[in-house]
């Protein structure tokens, strides 16, 4: 699955930091607004230990990991919205995203210049969501405004549209965004097809400094949670300094250093991973003498889906899905051990893929 997560936030967050940290692309990054324009868009790997213990027991040819794309966009000022600062470029990179990661400043440098001239970290982040907000509302609107002769027609899904139009414009008219509307999970459909910006997911990334990181207490760090804790969206706190150094030792050598701090993974691999879930996607694998490898699913995928991500053709061809769980692979050491215990399963196409399942399909050649 081709999916992808915006990193916004004010000028001079550390998005750029961030984004060379995750994947060593060299975006541009100096000390001034809008030095992003273009955003960049970089190929990640997905940490997973479990790939790693799977290689471990298959000895495979090649090992291969699940990826997810993150697009560096530039900063957002105060009338973007209106077009300030290049504004209406930067909102349509963000239209594009799957999910948005949002970098929020929680630290102080008098080296680096704040586009406001102070550090509040809930301020910075509201005015990020309210320009947001009053994009996604002139859309809305004017969505609204194209159904409503067709809805008042009696056209039955021009009316399903207008009416949930109406129900999330009122939400962002009250300067909140459209992810807060009572929406259905039957209605989650139709929302995705009007692009709104703010009815994407959020995760928070609060960037500290390396003292910060060591001593685990900050003042601004917690207003952050607070304020996502409101709005239902996760927050990850990381160094985008300290990460981006880190980013260019090997994975053990990483582990090492992260070790003498008291840690077991980066704020990086945090970061990845809760982006991953934020998109709803779970990983499956599949082993053996070839390739160990990770692939990735939406969450709720049948057995016939998930094999449709190794080949379209896969999906009409699915016969059946041979299941292990990670967890008694891990545990056993051995796919027959496995076997032996009857937890191997078969499954058909009526099956929900599940996160850590180790699978072979069979399919109709």
């Amino acid at each position: 699955m081709s999916l992808n997560c915006g990193i916004v936030g004010l000028p001079n967050v550390g998005k750029s930091t961030i984004f060379n940290a995750l994947t060593k692309a060299g975006a541009e990054m100096q000390n001034y607004p809008f030095c992003t324009i273009e955003p960049n868009k970089g190929i990640v790997e997905v940490p997973d230990t479990r790939l790693e213990r799977l290689t471990e027991l298959y000895q495979p040819q090649k090992t291969v990991p699940a990826i997810m794309e993150f697009v560096d966009i530039a900063g957002l000022v105060k009338g973007a919205s209106q077009g300030e600062g290049l504004g209406n470029k930067f909102l349509s990179h963000i239209r594009e995203v799957d999910a948005i990661c949002h970098v929020v400043r929680a630290f102080e440098d008098d080296n680096i210049t704040h586009v406001h001239g102070k550090i509040n970290p809930v301020d910075d982040a509201q005015v990020v969501t309210m320009e947001l907000v009053l994009a996604d509302l002139d859309s809305a609107e004017k969505q609204y405004q194209k159904i409503a002769r067709n809805a008042k027609g009696g056209n039955k899904e021009a009316q399903e549209a207008y009416n949930l139009l109406e129900k999330i414009i009122a939400v962002l008219k009250e300067g909140k965004p459209a992810r807060l509307a009572e929406i259905k999970p039957e209605e989650q459909k139709l929302v995705k097809t009007f692009n709104l910006i703010t009815a994407k997911p959020v995760l928070y990334v609060a960037n500290i400094t390396d003292k910060a990181a060591i001593a685990k207490e900050n003042p601004l760090v917690d207003a952050i949670r607070k304020m996502a804790k409101e709005e239902g969206a996760e927050v990850v706190t990381l160094c985008g300094k300290f990460e981006e150094e880190i980013s260019g030792l090997s994975r053990e050598e990483q582990t090492e250093f992260l070790a003498e701090i008291g840690e077991t993974r980066s704020g990086l691999d945090r970061m990845i991973q809760a982006a991953y879930k934020l998109l709803g996607l779970v990983t499956f694998f599949t082993a053996g003498e070839q390739e160990a490898r990770a692939w990735t699913t939406g969450v709720g995928s049948t057995g016939p889906v998930a094999a449709s991500v190794i080949h379209s053709d896969f999906e009409k061809a699915f016969i059946r899905a041979e299941v292990m769980k990670f967890e008694d692979l891990d545990r056993t050491g051995n796919p027959t051990k496995v076997k032996e215990e009857g937890k191997l399963r078969i499954e058909g196409k009526e099956y929900i893929v599940q996160d850590g399942d180790v699978i072979y399909f069979r399919i109709n050649a």
